[in-house]
């Protein structure tokens, strides 16, 4: 498989911009900027911030064991799918392969950028159904996106059926790892090497607590990076957010340490959901959240919020006919969710 007969024409005949900061390579120490029309009145936000968040990114290296070289930093995960929908799909010419029900971005990315969308429900047991995937494939599939641990569901994609995935599709894989923290399964960061048609999302908004400051990460394979470098904004990622997400990648202990808290509550909803007599199914986790199937999802929905407790109805996605989605809060919060089920 070649890469670059993937990326679109125009794309690869782009000419990237150079921003001030692009330009200049050289040390920063004791230098004078006059070079990008900045103020010059020092308030800690008044020059543009690092294009390429070299800090960031080499504290996320060592706790990835993954070169700079190889991720991409974006305003939140969104604008690194979005990056990747621009890299390779031709508009109303390619088409991706999603498999419902999971993250809703992917289609509404598509239709923002005029693509095409295969969807390939999951099985009974929200697994992909590998043969039926394959067989949607075309000359104009460029994208599957597979999210695991998957959001609704919460469950993990088996090894095997993602393995033959990766190994047979003929476009880039894109695996979606936004809840891969909270999971025992591991990342196929580690697959990069093997798998040049690969790119895998994380994000710092579930487990490292930091969803207000909006930063996802792209890992991929240095020329898929250095495609998506050149179409990002020069400065997509703002000094403030940066900043923020150093000080927490600085903190790593205590994002496991809440990690684990997480799963020991999750643990503790499960055991409680399974009392609630109106609970049918409660279905497998690796993620912060769980989905349970109870007797009339829009009506337990209604009289949570009217207990002043915001749930996610699910009901209308593929599969998920009656489900409801809990995220795991705190103990407190867990215990008034569990309180106002029962009583309800």
């Amino acid at each position: 498989m070649s890469i670059q007969n993937l990326i679109r024409p125009t794309i690869k005949a782009l000419k990237p911009y150079s921003s001030a900061r692009d330009e200049f390579q050289g040390n920063s120490d004791d230098m004078v900027f006059l070079d990008a029309n900045e103020n010059p009145f020092e308030n800690g936000v008044n020059r543009y911030p690092d294009p390429l968040q070299r800090t960031v990114k080499s504290l996320l290296s060592e706790l990835k064991e993954i070169p700079q070289s190889k991720m991409l930093l974006g305003n939140g995960s969104d604008e690194v799918l979005d990056l990747i929908f621009r890299a390779f799909c031709e508009p109303y010419q390619d088409n991706i392969i999603t498999l419902p029900p999971t993250y809703g971005m992917y289609s509404v990315l598509a239709n923002i950028n005029a693509i095409g969308i295969k969807s390939v429900p999951l099985d009974e047991n929200f697994e992909p159904k590998v043969d039926a995937i394959l067989q949607q494939v075309d000359g104009h599939s460029k994208l599957l996106f597979l999210c695991s641990p998957n959001n609704p569901t919460g469950n993990s994609f088996g090894t095997q059926a993602m393995k033959t995935l990766v190994e047979n599709f003929n476009g880039i894989v894109v695996i979606d790892e936004a809840y891969i923290d909270f999971s025992n399964a591991e990342s196929w960061v580690s697959q990069l090497e093997k798998y040049p048609n690969l790119i895998v999302t994380q994000t710092l908004s579930k487990a490292y607590g930091m969803a207000g400051i909006r930063l996802g990460i792209c890992y991929a394979s240095e020329e898929i990076i250095s495609v998506l470098n050149r179409i990002k904004p020069p400065y997509n990622v703002n000094e403030l957010t940066q900043q923020k997400a150093i000080s927490q990648l600085e903190q790593n202990e205590r994002t496991q340490q809440q990690v684990s808290d997480i799963l020991k509550e999750r643990d503790v909803l499960v055991d409680q959901l399974n009392s609630i007599t109106y609970v049918s199914k409660i279905y497998p986790s690796d993620a912060n959240f769980v989905l349970a199937k109870v007797d009339d999802a829009t009506k337990r929905y209604n009289q949570l919020i009217e207990h002043g407790i915001v749930i996610r109805n699910r009901t209308t996605q593929p599969g998920c006919e009656n489900c409801l989605r809990f995220t795991v809060g705190t103990p407190e919060e867990n215990k008034i969710l569990i309180d106002t089920l029962k009583s309800i």
